[in-house]
C-alpha cells in the first residue's frame, strides 16, 4: 500500500534537485547580460577610437567592407560552436546574437562613414561617426526617417547590401541560433520539446 507522505516526497524531490540549479542559472544570466553590454559597449568603444578619418579610396573601402563581413561570418559560426557546447545554450545565444549584431552595424556604420570621406556628396549630408551610426541603425530597423539618404550609386548598392544583410541575421541567423540551442540542450541530455509541453501542462 503507498503511503501518501512517501507519494508527495518522491513528487517533490525533482523540484528539490533543481532548486540548487538556480543559483548557477542565475549567475549565468547577470554574466551574459554583463558579457553582452560590455561586448557592445567594447564594440562601440572601438568604432569611435578607430582613425577612420584618413583619406580612403572606393577599392579600400570596398576590401574593408569584405573582410568584415568575413568577420562577421566567422564570428557568428564560432558563438554556434560554442553554444551548442555550452552549460547554458539558451543564455550563451543571447550573447552571441548581441556580439553579432553589433558587429555588422558598427561595420556598416564604418563603411559608410569611410564612403562619404573618400567620395564626398555620397550621402544627402556629411556624415560623422554618429551620423554613420544614426543611418545604419534606422535602415536596419526600417524606420526610415529619410533626414539621410544615400545618393550615390555606390552608397545605394551598400545601402541594399546592408537591408539584405539585416533580413537574413534576422530571420537565417536566428533559426541557426536556435538549432544550436536544441543542440545543446540535447547534448545535456536535456529534450526542448519536453520542456515545451511540460510548460504548457504547468
Amino acid at each position: 500500500m503507498n503511503d501518501p507522505a512517501t507519494a508527495r516526497t518522491e513528487s517533490a524531490r525533482p523540484r528539490q534537485e533543481r532548486e540548487p540549479r538556480e543559483g548557477p542559472r542565475q549567475h549565468a544570466k547577470s554574466a551574459v547580460l554583463v558579457r553582452a553590454a560590455l561586448i557592445a559597449t567594447g564594440l562601440v568603444t572601438v568604432y569611435y577610437v578607430l582613425p577612420l578619418d584618413g583619406r580612403s579610396t572606393g577599392t579600400g573601402t570596398s576590401v574593408l567592407l569584405a573582410c568584415g563581413l568575413l568577420l562577421v561570418v566567422l564570428v557568428f559560426w564560432w558563438e554556434v560552436q560554442a553554444i551548442a557546447h555550452s552549460p547554458f545554450p539558451r543564455l550563451k545565444a543571447v550573447e552571441a546574437l548581441a556580439a553579432t549584431l553589433v558587429l555588422f552595424l558598427l561595420l556598416f556604420a564604418g563603411t559608410y562613414f569611410l564612403l562619404e570621406h573618400s567620395n564626398p556628396g555620397s550621402f544627402s549630408e556629411p556624415l560623422t561617426k554618429t551620423d554613420s551610426l544614426y543611418f545604419t541603425l534606422t535602415t536596419f530597423t526600417t524606420v526610415g526617417y529619410g533626414d539621410i539618404t544615400a545618393r550615390s550609386q555606390t552608397g545605394r548598392v551598400l545601402t541594399m547590401l546592408q537591408m539584405v544583410g539585416g533580413l537574413l541575421l534576422v530571420g537565417v541567423a536566428a533559426r541557426i541560433l536556435a538549432g544550436a540551442v536544441q543542440a545543446g540542450l540535447r547534448r545535456r541530455g536535456h529534450d526542448p520539446a519536453e520542456d515545451f509541453s511540460s510548460r504548457r501542462e504547468g
